[in-house]
């Protein structure tokens, strides 16, 4: 089946959302289509200093140069990354590793079959610079966020263009987006203000399919604790200003039917709660003009 187009707008100011939902991030949904499995062309893979195989990540903003060089092995194609120890030391996952794994003088050498070279890419790139592509920019006069491309993306006739917001992932049948896992990456490695940016930045995305949303929220149902309560409900919320697309997706009918995850019991709570706060909303209204209307006979008698 095919679900319909829709744009889920952002949430307005006045509104309520449902109890368990507080993300005001939205997404796009686009009609349903099929989904390559395979992994992103090489081609057009960003080339970032950070992702080179045998090179140490960008050093020239590291506070310490002379810190000794750990390398990583990433993924299952075994690619090989290199960062200073101090820098990775921000993260308390990689501090512990650092500091309990491997005796003085001992070559540092970590291993993260289960991870994805981009994705680390990303966590270093965030570890070295504060950010990672695309950059995350507010527009304080507007109060308002964007993504930013490099100003090289545009060269040679290419015309720029945004970088795909999804990726592949070994672990996930389809596409996943890319900031979700990002995401749980920082769960991971102990960087809450890595989460703050990832999600920040998911809620920008737009032009996503219903099935890579689902996809998604699974992937962040297995990759983050009971008690997150921000990708968790931004999934819940977006779904559920979604359900017009949803309700007539095949591929949710399919999730639905196979289970296997708490994101649908969540979701027929949140949406329970949704309808209560709608009825209580309907049931104010009727009630405010007919109290009005009270007020203005006693005074008129």
């Amino acid at each position: 089946m095919s679900s319909r187009r829709l744009d889920i707008p952002q949430s307005k100011s006045g509104s309520r959302p449902p109890r368990l939902v507080r993300s005001n991030s939205s997404l796009s949904l686009t009609k349903e289509a099929g989904i390559s499995k395979r992994r992103h062309d090489s081609r057009h893979r960003r080339p970032n200093a950070t992702t080179v195989t045998g090179i140490v990540a960008r050093a020239d903003s590291n506070p310490n140069p002379i810190s000794p060089i750990v390398t990583l092995v990433i993924g299952q194609e075994t690619r090989i990354f290199a960062a200073h120890e101090n820098v990775l030391s921000a993260s308390p996952f990689f501090k512990n590793v650092l500091d309990t794994q491997f005796s003085e003088g001992e070559t540092k050498r970590i291993l993260l079959p289960n991870e994805e070279p981009e994705i680390f890419s990303s966590v270093l790139e965030y570890l070295y610079k504060g950010d990672y592509h695309p950059r995350l920019v507010q527009d304080k006069r507007r109060n308002t966020w964007e993504l930013v491309e490099p100003a090289a993306a545009g060269r040679n006739g290419s015309g720029g263009g945004r970088e795909a917001p999804t990726i592949y992932h070994h672990s996930v049948d389809g596409q996943v987006l890319k900031d979700t896992v990002i995401y749980c990456a920082g769960e991971k490695y102990g960087l809450e203000e890595l989460k703050r940016i990832a999600l920040r930045k998911q809620g920008l995305q737009c032009g996503i399919v219903a099935s890579t949303i689902l996809t998604s929220a699974r992937y962040a149902y297995a990759n983050t604790p009971d008690t997150d309560s921000k990708l968790r409900a931004h999934y819940l919320a977006l779904i559920i200003r979604g359900r017009d697309t949803f309700k007539r997706s095949g591929t949710m009918q399919l999730e639905m039917f196979h289970g296997g995850s708490d994101l649908f019991f969540d979701l027929f709570v949140a949406l329970c709660n949704h309808v209560d706060d709608l009825s209580v909303a309907s049931s104010t209204q009727q009630d405010t003009p007919q109290q009005s209307s009270g007020n203005e006979n006693g005074s008129q008698a």
